[in-house]
């Protein structure tokens, strides 16, 4: 049996792997790149550049493919992976590093305490339901949402609401956080800047206290101050006044600019009165009639008669 014309028709099916240059292609596989510094064929390009740029970019591809395969490989339960080298081209980074983000006061404590982290399961078995329950969140183990009974200390009130006490703590929990995420965040910034987070507290508490001698009088000169407080210090600002004697365009423009403003004139006309307050009384909803318009009503109602 005779298979070579199907093994033809699958050759030109399917390229062969093997590719061949004349210059030896370049590759940095830690960053999927290949590197071909071989002369473009110009007259391929122009009589059909969609075909010679495909061609071209399957030849790098497989390439590129080649030498992954022969990387030595890792089995894992997801697959088998390539184990591929550093990188040796130097990429440019559309964002410069993130810096390190600075340690809160419980990271700094838990340090020089010899604290260490440990990661808790999301679950927790609850004896009361014979099952697990997500250690936070809805339906909680610690919440205490399904306590229909509870217990009264010895030390407390006995007409106290056991459940409003609760919920007032929890509301306290909650704030008492919000506080130290802010003060954290605070510190933080501080710390990026290189500054001491308490000399910058400080500042900020002097700043306050000069703004607020800022509300009297005297711009806090005569208010007593405190030990080792800094001196306020109260910017004077001169009036300025015009002179008497300067050029009469200046002055007649400025007196027109006052007349203008007052009358509100437009285009050369003054605002006519009895229109605006028609147009006022109109837009209430009443209608107000000038002296013209009653005289002429009165000299229609008479020719009538």
């Amino acid at each position: 049996m005779d298979v070579t014309p199907q093994l033809d028709a699958l050759k030109l099916k399917y390229k062969s792997v093997q590719v061949d240059k004349l210059i030896p292609v370049d590759f940095d596989l830690g960053n999927l790149v290949a590197f071909d510094t071989n002369a473009l064929d110009t007259a391929a390009l122009k009589q059909s550049p969609d075909n010679y740029l495909q061609q071209l970019a399957r030849d790098g591809t497989q390439l590129l493919l080649n030498q992954i395969f022969a990387l030595p490989t890792e089995s894992t339960p997801d697959g088998v992976f390539a184990a591929l080298p550093a990188g040796t081209s130097v990429l440019p980074r559309a964002k410069p590093i993130p810096k390190d983000k600075p340690m809160t006061r419980w990271e700094k404590f838990a340090k020089i305490k010899g604290i260490n982290k440990t990661k808790n399961t999301r679950k927790v078995y609850d004896e009361s339901v014979d099952g697990y329950k997500p250690r936070w969140g809805y339906g909680g183990a610690n919440s205490t949402e399904d306590d229909w009974i509870k217990e009264v200390p010895d030390n407390a009130d006995p007409m106290e609401d056991q459940y409003a006490k609760a919920s007032e703590e929890k509301t306290a929990r909650i704030a008492k956080n919000k506080t130290q995420q802010l003060r954290n965040a605070q510190e933080a910034a501080h710390a990026a800047k290189g500054v001491n987070p308490r000399e910058a507290r400080k500042a900020e508490v002097r700043k306050r206290i000069l703004e607020s001698k800022g509300a009297t009088a005297s711009m806090g000169r005569f208010d007593k101050q405190l030990k080792n407080e800094d001196a306020v210090k109260v910017k004077r600002t001169k009036r300025k006044f015009e002179s008497n004697t300067r050029d009469a365009g200046v002055e007649k423009e400025g007196v027109m600019n006052v007349v203008k403003k007052v009358l509100k004139v437009e285009d050369g006309k003054v605002l006519n009165m009895t229109t605006a307050v028609k147009h006022v009384h109109q837009q209430g909803g009443e209608r107000v009639v000038d002296m013209d318009e009653r005289k002429k009503k009165k000299q229609k109602g008479r020719s009538k008669k």
